[in-house]
């Protein structure tokens, strides 16, 4: 299937699992394809024939991205160098999930969690290791015992029951020797956020724009962001806008459509701010704001009632 025919099926499966879905963004540099929210839960999905292609650079922008919007970043793909993925594993690359689009059914659609994720060595399986530690000492199991039976060293069962994800067939053995259901399913949203949250991303600095800086002294955390289809996200305790900057061309034009879709899916607010007044007030739902505008606004409340006002406008 070539990636368009991945992007919609993608897309169809996160739909019909009940999420409001954007349409596929094709403006060409942006490290993702499709953003998808239900509930509380929004995603950054980009999609990708060959995982192979997922970049660091890719990876980062996505991290950078998810945590400034509250979103968790997700890659769905066909295959690797190494063969097609299989269908109930959780791949990973740089802390981000990968699933196939058969995953991703069966987890939304069918409630038919993965199992099993992929790392270096092999196939692994978590372990409800307080379950594990329990049943054992409870049993008076030593841990010699039940390292011989699950073929491993003791160490490694200390190393089980402190938290290690387990080889499949150790972890089936010692299931089966206990009787209890110590293999946890896999949630690939959550899959890798621990070590996602020890990651320490510097963003870009803000530049020398005016805007950049006129949100920032605004009292607005202003997060710079490059494969995007806007320039930061711009927020305070009260509201937290798409921030694009530019001229009146296509490209501008372009982006401010997309951002305008993915503020909708997010609740959210986007705004393009451009050199001089413009002869519309939106486009789509992003407001647009000059910067002699911008300059005239003393108080963070005026700004966003600014946006809100036009962004609503028709």
């Amino acid at each position: 299937m070539d990636r368009t025919g991945l992007i919609n099926t993608t897309r169809a499966i996160l739909a019909k699992a009940g999420f409001d879905v954007s349409s596929a963004l094709t403006i060409r540099g942006i490290c993702f394809d499709i953003v998808a929210r239900r509930d509380d839960r929004v995603l950054i999905v980009k999609v990708l024939s060959n995982i192979d292609a997922f970049s660091k650079d890719n990876a980062d922008e996505m991290k950078v991205l998810a945590e400034s919007l509250g979103a968790t970043p997700l890659v769905t793909g066909e295959r690797s160098s190494s063969g097609a993925l299989e269908p109930g594993i959780v791949y990973s690359r740089f802390n981000i999930s990968i699933v196939s689009n058969e995953t991703l059914a069966d987890l939304l659609l069918d409630e038919a969690p993965p199992f099993i994720f992929a790392a270096p060595g092999g196939l692994y399986v978590r372990l409800d290791s307080d379950l594990l530690k329990a049943a054992r000492e409870e049993r008076g199991i030593s841990l010699g015992v039940l390292a011989e039976t699950a073929g491993v060293s003791r160490r490694t069962i200390q190393m089980y029951e402190s938290g290690m994800g387990a080889m499949i067939d150790a972890a089936l053995r010692m299931e089966e020797y206990l009787g209890l259901p110590i293999i946890e399913p896999i949630d690939p949203f959550t899959f890798k956020s621990e070590e996602r949250m020890k990651e320490q991303h510097t963003p870009p600095s803000i530049d020398d724009r005016f805007a950049l800086k006129q949100l920032s002294s605004l009292g607005f955390n202003v997060r710079p962001v490059v494969k995007s289809p806007f320039e930061a996200v711009s927020k305070n305790d009260s509201a937290l806008m798409l921030t694009s900057l530019g001229s009146d061309d296509e490209k501008v034009m372009e982006r401010a459509i997309v951002a305008s879709e993915i503020s909708r899916i997010m609740d959210r607010f986007s705004i393009l701010i451009v050199e001089r007044k413009h002869e519309r007030d939106n486009i789509n739902s992003t407001a647009v704001v000059s910067n002699d505008e911008l300059k005239k606004i003393d108080e963070p409340s005026d700004l966003t009632n600014l946006v809100a006002e036009r962004g609503t406008k028709r």
